[in-house]
């Protein structure tokens, strides 16, 4: 397919994380394959993370079709970069016309991004996964690869106000080995094994961070930080979750 939109926006983006300086830190990149399909797993801090998971596959030339949420499809500004990309609208109502598409692109040597906690996780911790991102690898016979990312959070997040062009934050970036899922597997364990991975990288990336101060409202509660526990995030999900489902009813 025609790449008219992406290639401008990357060098874009990277010409602004330049300017900015971020200290951008990339391991295990060359554990993107360089042909064929992959299902590219990460967690979900910012709503910036599709541009820093993306950061993982140049090296290897490749690009990523990230599934994002349809509404993002329909906003007027981010809505044609989205479509120019060739990314993969979800519609929480209709979810499996987004899955189909994906595994269209899967068969197609695509690689697809999923963020498989669903929503940002205000906890900084990995939240449950669903097992759509399992299911496509299988349906399609390729990797998973898990991802972790962290210090995005800190430019913008959930809850808290954009700070777009700070400087010289870290940011780091983790690839995982890729997760091979077969048509028998029990699916709910692999989704489980994947789950595990991504927390163990995001706990490295946690743990080797350059800047860990007590207190940080960007920090996770069990390193210190200020950051809403699990459970807490867990409850202010459902809140979320309760006012939206109230807002569609009125």
């Amino acid at each position: 397919m025609a790449e008219i939109v992406y290639p401008p926006v990357i060098g874009a983006a990277r010409t602004l994380f330049r300017a900015l300086d971020l200290k951008i830190r990339v391991e295990g990149a060359e554990r993107i394959p360089r042909t064929g399909g992959a299902v590219l797993v990460s967690n979900h801090i910012s709503y910036l993370d599709f541009i820093f998971a993306g950061l993982t596959v140049l090296p290897a030339k490749r690009l990523v079709r990230f599934m994002a949420k349809k509404e993002v499809f329909d906003h007027k500004i981010s809505g044609p970069l989205m479509r120019g990309m060739h990314h993969i609208p979800v519609d929480r109502a209709a979810g499996a016309a987004a899955f189909g598409a994906a595994l269209k692109s899967l068969k197609a040597g695509e690689i697809v991004g999923v963020f498989a906690e669903g929503t940002i996780s205000q906890s900084f911790t990995i939240k449950e996964i669903k097992n759509g991102a399992v299911r496509m690898a299988v349906g399609a016979k390729v990797p998973l690869i898990p991802v972790a990312l962290w210090g995005t959070q800190r430019l913008w997040t959930k809850g808290r106000p954009r700070r777009l062009l700070q400087r010289h934050v870290p940011i780091t970036i983790l690839v995982g080995e890729p997760l091979y899922a077969k048509r028998g597997d029990d699916y709910d364990a692999v989704n489980a094994d994947l789950r595990e991975r991504m927390a163990a990288l995001l706990d490295r990336a946690q743990r080797t961070y350059p800047e860990i101060p007590p207190g940080a409202w960007w920090q996770p509660h069990h390193l210190g930080g200020t950051a809403p526990t699990p459970e807490q995030a867990a409850k202010l999900d459902a809140d979320e979750a309760e006012a939206r489902a109230a807002r569609h009813e009125s």
